[in-house]
């Protein structure tokens, strides 16, 4: 008698505990980030009554073991990591993972990991989860470099962070010029771009190619900056540029060699006045190697020949972010340029069921979680990231709602056998 009601009670505990399980999922079913989670049973050691007795040939067969089991218990409570719906916020703080992975947090000194990506900016520009745990990657330097081999640090995107002025020290040409025959009026060709100075200041500069009179495929070029009511040539001589009639490709610049990798750098002859320039510095006309898609070219039909691009910038304050699939955190600035800011970090583990639940969706490792794989996103397993959403719970409230009614069943089957055991138990009663 006394085992039934041992094993009913164990029953009853076991199925509480499955009831406390579903009403902290379907009370987490609008969690951002959170991850169901399932009581594991297992029974308890049976008492055995009789072993078991080998068969004997002719005689008699062999016995099985009689054992009656003493309940049930809950072995585990294991986590679902299937992935959660993402959900489009474009609130540019919000990231979900896509795939495995926990973003990297610190909080007074202990590292957590945590799925929920509803990130905010502190006072100090420091990105943190709601509850206040810093988030951790890798800080961008002034170059806009950023390198995953260092150590992770906390992440920081400063609220009117100033983009420093950069001198122009190049300028890419690219396009086509039109077919030169050498016979007829010459084309004038002409391109302008704004370089800047050290102080961001803008110094336009027009590239004029003029075609050389009863020359065929040949061009002159000349690069002026205005100053007050005229103008300031910065080459003395003007270079001549030479096509190849066969492939419309670049041939030859006069007094320039061409780069190893077949590209050309033309050297202004004397630096714009009135600016202000690194000491030493001359600008420099850069035409990508011929053959090349961004090549400068000379063939029939229409007029393209540009300067595509230079590599200085006026001074600018960052407007706005993004979060990129690679966790890269690029920054809008006011000048019209976008520059990394930083990187988030993310954890994998040999065993996510072992981390440790702290509460506040974030977790720590355990023996049995494994050490966390730190690294960026999308190497070594780690998944991708989605700027301006979250992931939802996956908890499936269909599922909690059938599973509730299968424990409220089981506990109430378990009640039962108590009942009808101490029915029983006061019918001995009674016949003493």
């Amino acid at each position: 008698m006394e085992q039934s009601l041992i094993a009913a009670v164990s029953g009853i505990e076991a199925n509480q505990t499955y009831l406390d399980v579903i009403g902290n999922n379907i009370a987490n079913s609008d969690t951002t980030g959170y991850k169901a989670e399932d009581p594991v049973f297992t029974d308890l050691l049976a008492e055995q009554i009789a072993g078991a007795s080998a068969p004997d040939p002719g005689q008699s067969a062999g016995v099985n073991p009689i054992a009656v089991g003493a309940g049930v218990r809950v072995g585990a409570v294991s986590n679902d990591q299937s992935q959660g719906a993402i959900q489009q916020t474009n609130t540019p703080t919000d990231v979900a993972i896509q795939g495995s992975g926990f973003l990297v947090a610190s909080q007074q000194g202990q590292q957590f990991y945590t799925r929920a990506g509803n990130l905010t900016l502190d006072a100090n520009g420091d990105l943190a989860t709601s509850t206040g745990a810093l988030i951790q990657g890798w800080q961008a330097d002034a170059q806009g470099t950023i390198n995953t081999n260092a150590p992770v640090t906390a992440i920081s995107v400063p609220s009117g962070q100033v983009m420093p002025a950069q001198a122009t020290t190049s300028f890419t040409m690219g396009g086509n010029l039109p077919a030169w025959s050498g016979s007829g009026t010459p084309p004038v060709i002409t391109t302008t771009m704004n370089g800047y100075d050290s102080l961001g200041n803008t110094v336009p500069v027009t590239l004029t190619f003029t075609a050389v009179a009863n020359v065929a495929n040949e061009w002159s070029m000349q690069a002026t900056v205005p100053s007050g009511n005229s103008t300031v040539s910065l080459f003395t001589t003007a270079p001549t540029l030479t096509f190849n009639p066969a492939t419309g490709q670049l041939a030859s610049i006069t007094g320039v060699t061409a780069n190893t990798d077949g590209s050309y750098s033309v050297k202004v002859s004397t630096m714009p006045t009135g600016f202000t320039f690194p000491t030493g510095d001359t600008w420099a006309i850069d035409f990508p190697a011929p053959g090349s898609l961004s090549a400068v070219t000379q063939f029939g039909g229409e007029q393209t020949a540009q300067l595509s691009s230079q590599d200085g910038n006026a001074a600018g304050t960052l407007e706005s972010f993004t979060i990129g699939g690679d966790g890269v955190i690029r920054g809008a600035f006011s000048n019209g340029l976008t520059t990394p800011i930083a990187q988030l970090a993310l954890a994998n583990f040999a065993n996510p069921g072992g981390l440790i639940d702290d509460g506040n969706l974030m977790y720590s490792a355990s023996a049995n979680s494994g050490q966390p794989a730190v690294g960026p996103t999308g190497t070594g397993g780690r998944g991708t990231l989605v700027g301006g959403s979250l992931e939802a719970s996956n908890v499936d409230l269909a599922t909690e709602l059938t599973d509730m009614i299968e424990a409220q069943e089981a506990y109430q089957a378990n009640t039962k056998v108590v009942s009808t055991t101490s029915t029983v138990l006061q019918s001995l009663v009674q016949m003493q």
